[in-house]
């Protein structure tokens, strides 16, 4: 196995992308080569401010020697951007969602395997210090209680919410609930957009256990939390925070007795062990953690929420949202 550093490069540098930029120039191991806009202003801005150097054009990565690259464009771009990568024998870490239709992440899957290529989608989340500490705890988990909430900002408001930020703990469950969802019900409304700006779901596997998520990107303040019970324990997760509470009933005397444990978790930023996994993928070939069939398994969810939220709302005869608006 070459030491040599691995060649990498972002496509794409909006708000995603330059924090891409920035915690590729910190990881041991890679080379930041440069980077690929289509907005030729920002493109010169992100690379003055991070020392690297604006590459012409997507076909011009692979000349420039470029063995793995950070693709951070607008959903819709996913896949026929990544394909061209993909098919030029480059690794891809594409964020999420995947792709903008099953069909599409299922082309993004096909080609990475045809060409032996790596495909790691960007759910960064499961790469935060809570979800590793929980990975080390969890035996069957019945119950979950999910709520992402932000703050309103301009960005990312050309898909809806489910897919912007439910997408992350959608995700988290199926890799924690190994079952088939047999059952979901859904609402959402928009309320500083034309897209669903906050969402709920319940979700109810074929094991028994049941999710239920709330996401909004209008809120008041900033939530990350998770909440999930097991037998006889219940564990609380912060992913702002980064620490995991876990709260067991033990009967071995006569009361039960509750005991209240701090999970060991080792601070990282969630981006910057996302990117180590990546390329450390790239070096080993190992598949990833996030590969394109989990990435894919978080959109059919994804739009599965997306559906019931539609059917809600022609249901009560709202009419601010249609099928065509779902993305």
């Amino acid at each position: 196995m070459s030491d040599k550093p691995i060649r990498v490069a972002v496509v794409g540098v909006g708000q995603f992308g330059r924090n891409h930029v920035r915690v590729w120039q910190e990881i041991p191991g890679a080379e930041l080569v440069g980077v690929v806009d289509a907005n030729t202003e920002r493109a010169k801005s992100v690379a003055a401010e991070f020392g690297t150097r604006i590459i012409a054009d997507v076909p011009s990565l692979a000349a420039e020697g470029i063995q793995a690259i950070s693709l951070a464009v607008p959903t819709k771009e996913h896949a026929r951007i990544g394909l061209g990568l993909l098919d030029a024998g480059l690794d891809v870490l594409v964020e999420k969602p995947m792709a903008a239709s099953l069909s599409e992440a299922d082309a993004l899957i096909a080609a990475a395997s045809r060409n032996h290529g790596v495909l790691q989608v960007g759910h960064l989340e499961r790469f935060n210090p809570t979800i590793t500490a929980v990975q080390k705890i969890v035996s069957r988990p019945m119950f979950f209680e999910v709520h992402r909430l932000g703050i309103f900002t301009p960005r990312s408001l050309d898909i809806d919410v489910v897919y912007d930020v439910m997408i992350h703990d959608l995700d988290i469950v199926l890799s924690l609930v190994d079952s088939p969802v047999i059952d979901l019900k859904a609402v959402g409304i928009p309320v500083m957009t034309d897209k669903v700006d906050i969402a709920h779901a319940r979700i109810e596997f074929e094991n028994g256990a049941v999710a239920n998520l709330t996401a909004s990107r209008v809120s008041t303040e900033r939530v990350r939390k998770m909440r999930f019970f097991q037998e006889h324990e219940y564990v609380s997760l912060d992913f702002t925070r980064q620490d995991v509470l876990r709260v067991r009933v033990e009967s071995g005397g006569a009361q039960p007795e509750i005991r209240f444990q701090k999970v060991p978790t080792t601070p990282e930023e969630p981006l910057h062990a996302e990117l180590r996994g990546f390329l450390e993928c790239v070096r080993t070939r190992r598949p990833p953690l996030v590969d394109g069939t989990a990435g894919r398994r978080a959109l059919e969810l994804a739009d599965r929420v997306m559906a019931a939220t539609l059917e809600h709302a022609q249901r009560v005869q709202r009419s601010t949202l249609t099928p065509q608006d779902s993305r």
